[in-house]
């Protein structure tokens, strides 16, 4: 059985398996600003976007009068999850970890430099694609680890820096 194209995750209570092909079929309709109507399936449905965050591909909707968190996991994601690797360089210390391993491709911050969270630290090559790293939070770049062309270790320490509060 093929495995679905998308995984749709409501209130990270409820997944629906949706097929790239039943996504092109889907009839959808704007009718205002940020109002769609939705026939997949031959289900209606009628939302409204209340917000979107692109990078952990969550939006939030409002339909029949409810709320509802979406969160969508294209094959990539699904295969991440399965592997048990993680995306996000998100430290619980003053470390950047690798958060798979990989090629480093890039480095884009040198010793001393102050970083803003969300910042690009490198480029890492992992299964054909290419993944940015990025600051963890605000700070100093104390120690850089690794250099271009270094193979890494799925928890490698990449980088190490002094947390700075706001």
């Amino acid at each position: 059985m093929k495995k679905a194209e998308f995984i749709i995750a409501v209130n990270e209570h409820y997944e629906f398996n949706i097929t790239e092909e039943a996504l092109r079929n889907a009839d959808i309709v704007t009718f205002g600003k940020e109002s769609y109507h939705m026939i997949i399936d031959g289900e209606s449905f009628e939302f409204f976007i209340k917000s979107v965050d692109l990078e952990s591909k969550k939006v939030n909707i409002q339909s029949r009068g409810k709320m509802f968190s979406v969160v969508i996991k294209d094959s990539l994601d699904q295969l991440i999850d399965t592997l048990g690797l993680e995306l996000e360089s998100v430290a619980t210390d003053s470390n950047t970890h690798a958060p798979m391993p990989g090629l480093v491709l890039e480095v884009l911050v040198e010793q001393g430099q102050l970083v803003e969270e969300g910042d690009q630290l490198l480029i890492l090559e992992a299964m054909k694609m290419e993944n940015v790293i990025k600051a963890p939070g605000k700070g100093v770049i104390e120690e850089i680890m690794i250099k271009k062309g270094d193979s890494v270790e799925k928890g490698q320490v990449l980088m190490s820096f002094t947390k700075e509060e706001d």
